[in-house]
């Protein structure tokens, strides 16, 4: 499947797209992998993420630091907020935004007593497979799943 990014152009040094923060960057040499990332990541269900490293074991390719690349140049394209760090904290500077998108989604978050809440991982975790937000264990372990 070839994914179709109006934000992605084929560029003479590879694939340029729109970051985030609105800049316009290149990504050389790997417009296929950046591709496949972000298929990977339009394809998580609402309610649900795959951390960095969960995107790229399942791709069998690369690693956190390739995907969170990808994410940082081109990830405004798609569910950013569903590709998250292994420890389920908020994507620093985006924080407000991604928690909005969490909890229109009912994505299961953990309170912190240091600052905002995480992602709650074991119960939001998508492994590739399942299906979405309603295989999500609501079970009472006293935390809130929309905090």
């Amino acid at each position: 499947m070839r994914l179709r990014v109006s934000v992605a152009l084929e560029g003479a040094g590879g694939v340029r797209g729109v970051r985030q923060d609105g800049r316009v960057t290149e990504l050389p040499g790997h417009p296929e992998y950046a591709e496949r990332v972000l298929t990977v990541a339009e394809h998580i269900p609402p309610g649900r993420v795959m951390t960095y490293g969960d995107v790229a074991e399942y791709l069998g390719e690369g690693g956190p630091r390739q995907v969170g690349r990808v994410m940082a140049l081109y990830g405004a394209a798609v569910p950013w907020w569903r590709v998250v760090r292994a420890d389920g904290v908020l994507l620093p500077g985006h924080e407000q935004r991604a928690l909005a998108h969490y909890r229109d989604e009912g994505t299961p978050l953990r309170t912190t007593a240091a600052g905002p809440p995480r992602i709650a991982l074991a119960r939001a975790r998508w492994d590739g497979v399942s299906g979405g937000p309603d295989d999500v264990d609501e079970a009472d372990d006293g935390v809130n799943p929309h905090t």
